[in-house]
């Protein structure tokens, strides 16, 4: 009996494989939304904190098999990846020192390859398809992911370039999740309600990164339209 299932199982598992295959950028935009999500939530519990970095980890991996890099390409990303993954999985209290500031430096050039390689990837696309917009969506969150840590360099090189309101804020120092969020809330225009950019520096890259998430938006939708409304003549004929 289960000889005979066996061929079943396997043309399954293949199918499983193949459609996982087909959506990398997808499953890339899971983690990167989860670990979005999650961490507000676990950031005071160790085990919580230890389980993210761990899955953080794991994103970092699964970034460089996603984005296809040819052989050079992926030898620089896997080296990249390998202080990227150590920088989650042993940083596990914050540190205002030269430590938490390498550590910092190392996945913000992280996050810039991989955005790099991704946005080559959806700009070479000539017709738009579900792994086209995730992968936009990838490049999205991880500048939202980049620039928490430019927030976080530039106020571990500047101590006091933000400030928190003591009404809204049970800390008086901003951690990672507070430039996170920031850094969002700046991306989206919506504005951070209880932490302010006081020093110049932080504030020119606020005003860089609203920018940024504005015109890429705008881009992004008039690319799409564009190509779909290439799409709709042939598809009539």
């Amino acid at each position: 009996m289960s000889t005979a299932h066996a061929p079943l199982r396997a043309s399954t598992t293949l199918k499983m494989q193949g459609a996982f295959a087909r959506h990398k950028l997808f499953v890339l935009f899971l983690f990167l939304l989860a670990t979005l999500v999650l961490e507000p939530y676990v950031e005071n519990s160790y085990y919580g904190y230890l389980a993210l970095r761990i899955f953080g980890s794991a994103g970092v991996l699964y970034a460089v098999y996603a984005i296809n890099l040819r052989r050079t390409v992926l030898l620089c990303g896997i080296l990249l990846s390998i202080p990227a993954v150590l920088q989650r999985l042993l940083q596990f209290q914050p540190d205002k020192g030269t430590l938490s500031l390498i550590n910092i430096i190392l996945s913000f050039t992280f996050d810039v390859f991989v955005v790099v390689v991704i946005f080559r990837r959806v700009a070479m696309e000539h017709e738009p398809t579900s792994e086209t917009i995730f992968g936009a969506l990838c490049i999205y969150l991880l500048v939202g992911f980049s620039f928490a840590s430019i927030y976080g360099m530039v106020n571990t090189l500047q101590p006091g370039s933000f400030y928190l309101n003591p009404v809204l804020n049970h800390h008086s120092a901003p951690d990672r999740f507070d430039f996170v969020y920031y850094s969002f809330a700046t991306m989206t225009t919506v504005g951070a309600n209880g932490i302010d950019a006081v020093s110049r520096q932080a504030r020119s890259i606020t005003v860089i990164e609203a920018t940024l998430g504005v015109l890429y938006l705008a881009v992004l939708i008039a690319r799409l339209v564009s190509a779909y409304r290439m799409r709709a003549p042939e598809s009539s004929d």
